[in-house]
């Protein structure tokens, strides 16, 4: 029997998300899931007047293309997906993921000459569509947040058709605020860390960009970070779990980076360019649905009461100059049944334990 939780799924994607008008192009591009959504997506786009184009990936295909990844084959690969998104006015995305672990034995070399080649691909959806990106449930996905699948389903579609539109007040609220901060000040367990936000924009996530969605990002000063910080949720990045990473700052650059016996691996991700080394995003999340981390940086980063401050590239639209391969989403919790926090901004307490204290922010808390 059909769900009509996807029909009310692909209404909000074409005509909330991307806000699609009549003779726009979009891309549909569908990894590792049923063809419920892609019908249901195509069927939207047609009625709204647009027009809709198709790409389907498999992840175990993916895999194997990536691992015998060669200059000459990617460079063509790359011209042509960057004609196909300059055709594009929009972009959705959606992606299963059976395994998250699928490509954690692809060579960190083939990894790094793909996405080399894929960047510019990926610059323009970013800078010049309007595009959302959200994930599929799977099963895999519901052992990761250790529910049952039916549970899981359940608590996808909660989380993904929440009424974004009525945070938006506090979420202006918020970008105003962090818009006139110079300092921040980040204290919690294994944390204690200062950086200026002066000068560059905070950007609000209300459902346009990804699904779930529910965070103010902008990006430190890139020289300003000084300090050290822990981050108490797990995350996965290219295809490798990792669990309790730390990281120490000097003038911008991260000078110490530990997370137990994947040290190693950390180190090499941070080792890929200069920019993997500097600060590109700082964000506070506050989706009220999402409460526990389960390996999936879109659902993680919004996590209530958390912030993420991410190694790697910044987003133009909130640009502090640092240039990177690597956009590295790392969280930490600051709720009190994650051992608590504190967010200072020009010396004044602003969340406490997760909780923001204005008044005009109070609907961010849940």
């Amino acid at each position: 029997m059909h769900d009509a939780r996807i029909d009310a799924l692909a209404r909000q994607l074409v005509l909330y998300s991307t806000a699609l008008k009549k003779g726009e192009k979009v891309l549909l591009d569908l990894y590792d899931v049923p063809d419920s959504i892609g019908i249901a997506l195509i069927r939207e786009v047609r009625r709204k007047g647009a027009m809709p184009f198709v790409r389907i990936h498999q992840s175990r295909l993916s895999r194997e293309m990536t691992k015998g990844a060669n200059d000459d084959q990617y460079a063509i690969m790359a011209r042509h997906l960057l004609a196909e998104m300059q055709d594009m006015d929009a972009y959705i995305a959606l992606r299963g993921s059976h395994n998250i672990s699928e490509t954690s034995d692809v060579p960190q070399d083939a990894m790094q000459l793909a996405m080399k080649h894929l960047r510019p691909v990926i610059d323009h959806r970013v800078k010049k569509t309007k595009w959302c990106v959200l994930r599929w449930p799977t099963a895999s996905m519901a052992q990761q947040a250790g529910m049952s699948t039916e549970a899981f389903e359940n608590f996808y579609f909660d989380v993904c058709l929440l009424d974004y539109k009525a945070l938006l007040p506090a979420m202006n609220a918020l970008k105003k605020l962090m818009e006139k901060t110079d300092c921040v000040h980040l204290v919690g367990p294994g944390t204690d860390l200062k950086f200026s936000i002066k000068g560059i924009p905070a950007v609000v996530c209300g459902g346009n960009y990804n699904i779930p969605d529910g965070e103010v990002f902008t990006a430190p000063v890139i020289d300003s970070v000084n300090g050290a910080i822990s981050y108490n949720a797990p995350t996965i990045y290219q295809g490798i779990a990792f669990d309790s990473i730390r990281l120490e700052f000097s003038k911008g650059k991260i000078t110490k980076a530990e997370a137990g016996n994947k040290s190693k691996e950390l180190n090499r991700i941070l080792d890929t360019d200069a920019g993997a080394r500097y600060i590109g995003e700082f964000a506070l999340g506050f989706h009220p649905f999402i409460r526990e981390p389960m390996r999936d940086i879109l659902f993680d980063e919004k996590i209530a009461g958390s912030f993420h401050f991410t190694p790697g590239q910044a987003y133009e639209i909130a640009d502090n100059g640092n240039q990177s391969q690597v956009h590295w989403d790392m969280v930490s919790i600051q709720r009190k049944d994650y051992g608590g926090g504190e967010i200072w901004f020009d010396g004044k307490l602003i969340r406490k334990d997760g909780i923001f204290l204005a008044k005009s922010l109070a609907k961010l808390n849940g």
